[in-house]
């Protein structure tokens, strides 16, 4: 039996179900705001434990607290209704299991929240199977990590709208905070003392699965903009010969301008810091080889299904893959042979004027790569809203992103912009202002991945999306020749540039005519 007492019927404004780092930080963070927030963990002595290091002044005077529970129908009597309950477990078997133990608990117009990284046709199948027993569903990406989860993280909530507005008290109130004007999160919360003001990172994202899809999403430009990150760090490395401690002064110095973002703050902080093992530089002991949870290559192949080119976003996620082959990488090392250059000791800079020259382009490389692979991520969301119905407004997308979450940056406010002056827009890339940096940069992104070949250097992200901008902006594709091959081995057809869109033509290959029938 636990020490804490049972809780009081009705005492609680919304529960949280799951105690590890995430579910402890999001009910603290609950907590904080005001709301008195039941929590329950399987494992009665976690729930002890957790209470024990968070008495009641820890929330201040907000009038919030925690009301534990050892049972799990005595964590949902403690519900004021209709009950709101954040389930923060496992994604998968262990969700499913927790909803499966609810559902007799609950009465009809309750919320069961699911803020784990769930693929979101599980979110809606769920919402279909609850929403049969008028039970309500919201499926929310949650975003920012255990510090964010503390905080302020990002919120995409995604469900039927009735079961939103009965969230919506707490999600806008837990959520990040920025300046409306400026785009810039509001830091500086502390235990007990919430952010106050500015605008909440948090907005119904629409129907069934499309607040997880969208999170699906946010993840996949996460992949592909920690890999440009890194590839940006390797050239500087190999190509400059920059020390780890000076290519963090070049990320502290981008982190001032168009570059400024969550991520190149860290990588700054990253590489100054020193091994306490050896004293080296900590990047230096790490083992390069990444890991990945999923979501990642749950972006990729919803590209693939829905035929968008996400480019940017794929080769972040092989790169991962390649990485994690590190034995055979190792082997292959001292097999195969590649250009000399940075790797011998040399520098080759024959396409840039001086060492600043080549710092400086690849700033400019990687924030040209950074915009394509965040329209690339807008595409592909376009894509679903358009095949399922979903109606998502892009300007509310990245006006959430803008804080709390782990691809927030200062340009996102750039994106909202963007949307909000034409809600229609295609893709970003079309926008005055992207246009404008993409022609600005492009030279010196060209002459980095150019660099990068001779030298031999990976850089598959910042060549991919290279690529991909360059074959968005060609008007006439080898993709001719290629529908003209597959016409002539599986009779697939073709379209004609001299006649309307939507007319398919056949050429009878094995007559010695080679005529030409309309299909």
């Amino acid at each position: 039996m636990a020490s804490f007492g049972k809780a009081e019927p009705g005492s609680a404004d919304v529960g949280v179900i799951g105690l590890a780092v995430m579910g402890q930080n999001l009910a603290l963070n609950i907590a904080d705001h005001g709301f008195m927030t039941a929590v329950y963990n399987r494992t009665v002595a976690k729930t002890e434990a957790f209470v024990d290091e968070n008495p009641p002044e820890v929330f201040g005077g907000g009038g919030g607290g925690l009301v534990p529970s050892a049972e799990l129908g005595e964590f949902v009597a403690s519900l004021a209704r209709p009950r709101r309950v954040v389930v923060m477990v496992q994604a998968g078997r262990a969700t499913d299991a927790v909803i499966d133990s609810l559902v007799p608990l609950l009465d009809a117009g309750d919320v069961i929240v699911d803020g784990g990284n769930a693929l979101y046709t599980d979110t809606d199948r769920r919402e279909a199977a609850l929403t049969e027993k008028g039970i309500h569903f919201v499926g929310s990406g949650v975003s920012g990590g255990e510090l964010g989860a503390r905080f302020g993280p990002s919120l995409m909530p995604g469900g039927k709208r009735e079961a939103w507005e009965i969230l919506e008290p707490v999600w806008s109130a837990i959520a990040a905070k920025v300046d409306p004007e400026t785009g810039k999160e509001l830091t500086g919360a502390a235990p007990g003392k919430p952010i106050t003001g500015g605008e909440a990172c948090s907005a119904f994202i629409g129907p069934g699965g499309s607040g997880h899809y969208v999170k699906m999403v946010h993840n996949g430009i996460e992949y592909s903009d920690m890999q440009l990150i890194c590839e940006a760090w390797h050239l500087m490395s190999t190509l400059g010969h920059l020390e780890p401690a000076e290519c963090a002064d070049v990320f502290a110095k981008w982190n001032e301008g168009d570059l400024d973002s969550f991520l190149i703050e860290i990588t700054s902080d990253i590489l100054r810091q020193n091994d306490p093992v050896t004293g080296g530089a900590f990047v230096d002991i790490v083992l390069d080889r990444a890991g990945q949870k999923g979501t990642g290559r749950w972006t990729s192949s919803e590209a693939l299904e829905l035929g968008i080119p996400a480019t940017g976003i794929t080769e972040a996620v092989f790169a991962r893959c390649l990485s994690a082959i590190k034995d055979e990488r190792e082997k292959a090392s001292t097999i195969l042979t590649g250009p000399e250059g940075p790797a011998a000791g040399k520098r080759d800079q024959r396409l840039f004027t001086s060492h600043d020259a080549l710092i400086d382009s690849i700033g400019q490389a990687l924030y040209c790569a950074k915009i394509c692979s965040y329209a690339q991520g807008f595409q592909l969301m376009r894509a679903a809203s358009s095949e399922r119905d979903w109606n998502l407004d892009f300007a509310s997308i990245a006006r959430i992103w803008r804080g709390g979450c782990i691809i927030r940056a200062r340009f996102l406010q750039r994106i909202t912009d963007a949307y909000e002056r034409d809600p229609g827009l295609v893709n970003l890339l079309l926008d005055p202002y992207f246009a404008r940096v993409l022609e600005d940069g492009e030279s010196a992104w060209r002459r980095i991945v150019a660099n990068a070949a001779i030298a031999g250097i990976p850089v598959p992200c910042l060549g991919a999306t290279l690529s991909w901008f360059d074959g968005y902006r060609t008007a006439r594709l080898p993709a001719s020749l290629l529908q003209a091959q597959r016409d002539y081995f599986g009779a697939h057809s073709y379209e004609r540039t001299d006649q309307p869109r939507g007319e398919h033509f056949h050429l009878d290959w094995p007559h010695p005519e080679r005529p030409q029938a309309k299909v």
